[in-house]
C-alpha cells in the first residue's frame, strides 16, 4: 500500500492511546490507575480479550454488553470483532467520552492496532492515534528480549515507555536497561515507575504523533545520526540541512515502504519542505504513513530535516543515500 503525504483533516479528532507491553509487565495496573484517577474525564476502553484483562472488581465489564458505562464515568467495551466496527460504534456516542484507551494482549504486535488509524478513512476522520505506551517489566525484560520478538516490537513501536517494577532492580542495572531500550527505540520518552505510578498527564493527551510538540519539550528527541546495533531491531537516524523536494520525498518513501515496509516497524520525522514556511511532521507504521503541517520555522532557526527508522535489517547506507536524493 502506497504512502503519500496526506492533507490534514479539519474535523476535531478524539485522541486514542494504545497501551501495550508483554505479559505481566503491568498494563492492567496502569489501565486501572488511569480509570480511577480523579481527572474528571470519561474514557472509552477497548481490550483485546475480556477473559485476559482481569480488571479489578469495580471495573468489571458485563460480558453480555459490548459497551458498558462504569460508575466512575468510564466506558468500557470488549473487542468481539473488528476494531474498526467497535470504534465506529463508540464514536456514534460522540460527546459522551473524551478519549479512547486500547489495551492490547501481552503477546500482541501493536502494529495492526496502530494501522487502523491510518487505513480506515472513517476512523481517521474522527479519531487520531495520540501515542503508543509500552509497559516494560524491568525485572524480566532482558529474558523477554532474548526469547520473544513481540517484546522487542512493543518497545520499538512505543512513543512512551514505562520501565516498570524499577524498585526490583538495582540502579546500575536500570541504567543499563535504559541503554538497551534506547538501542531498540532511540526516540521514546522513558519513565521509571513502581506499580505503574505515574501522572496521567505523562501518558494521556501527549500528542506524541505531533513531533513538533515533543521537540519543544525535548529538543534531542530524534537524536543524532546513528545506526545502533542490538539484536534484531535497530534504528537509523538521518539528517539533511538542505530543503526537501516533496515530490521526490513522496516517491522515495512510497517505494521504500511498499518494498520494505514489513521490516520497517516505525518511521517518523520532521521535514523542511522547499517553499513551505512550516515544518512538516510525518509518522509511519510499516507500509503506511501520514503527515501534517507543524508550526512555522523560526526566522533564525536551523531548518534541518530529521528522519528516524526503527526496524529489522535496516541498511543505513541505502537509507541515507535515498534521503539525500530527496534534497531539492
Amino acid at each position: 500500500m502506497s504512502a503519500t503525504v496526506q492533507t490534514p483533516t479539519t474535523r476535531p479528532q478524539i485522541p486514542v492511546t494504545v497501551l501495550t507491553g508483554y505479559l505481566g509487565a503491568g498494563k492492567t495496573t496502569l489501565l486501572n490507575r488511569l480509570l480511577t484517577e480523579e481527572h474528571g474525564k470519561r474514557y472509552a476502553v477497548i481490550v483485546n480479550e475480556f477473559g485476559e484483562i482481569g480488571i479489578d472488581n469495580e471495573l468489571v465489564v458485563d460480558a453480555d454488553e459490548e459497551v458498558f458505562e462504569m460508575n466512575n464515568g468510564c466506558i468500557c467495551c470488549t473487542v468481539r470483532g473488528d476494531l474498526i466496527r467497535i470504534i465506529g460504534n463508540l464514536l456514534k456516542r460522540k460527546g459522551t467520552f473524551d478519549a479512547i484507551l486500547i489495551e492490547t494482549t501481552g503477546l500482541a504486535d501493536p502494529a495492526p492496532v496502530a494501522q487502523t488509524f491510518f487505513v480506515d478513512e472513517e476512523v481517521r476522520a474522527v479519531a487520531k492515534l495520540d501515542s503508543i505506551v509500552t509497559v516494560v517489566d524491568a525485572k524480566n525484560v532482558v529474558a523477554r528480549l532474548n526469547d520473544s520478538h513481540e517484546a522487542a516490537e512493543q518497545i520499538a513501536f512505543a512513543d512512551v515507555i514505562l520501565l516498570n517494577k524499577a524498585d526490583l532492580v538495582p540502579a546500575a542495572e536500570l541504567v543499563a536497561l535504559e541503554t538497551r531500550l534506547r538501542t531498540i527505540n532511540p526516540t521514546a520518552i522513558i519513565h521509571r515507575t513502581e506499580r505503574c505510578m505515574i501522572s496521567p498527564t505523562e501518558i494521556l493527551d501527549r500528542r506524541a504523533f505531533d513531533l513538533d510538540r515533543i521537540l519543544a519539550i525535548e529538543p534531542d528527541f530524534l537524536g543524532e545520526d546513528a545506526h545502533e546495533h542490538d539484536d534484531a531491531v535497530t534504528s537509523v537516524a538521518l539528517r539533511e540541512t538542505q530543503p526537501i523536494d516533496v515530490n521526490r520525498f513522496n516517491q522515495w518513501i512510497g517505494t521504500l515502504l511498499r518494498e520494505k515496509g514489513l521490516s520497517i516497524l516505525r518511521s517518523k520525522g520532521i521535514l523542511d519542505l522547499k517553499g513551505s514556511p512550516n515544518r512538516f511532521i510525518f509518522q509511519g507504521v510499516h507500509m503506511l504513513m501520514e503527515g501534517d503541517d507543524g508550526k512555522p520555522w523560526g526566522q533564525d532557526e536551523a531548518r534541518d530535516s530529521k528522519l528516524v527508522f526503527i526496524g529489522r535489517d535496516l541498511d543505513a547506507v541505502e537509507l541515507k543515500a535515498g534521503f539525500a536524493a530527496c534534497v531539492a
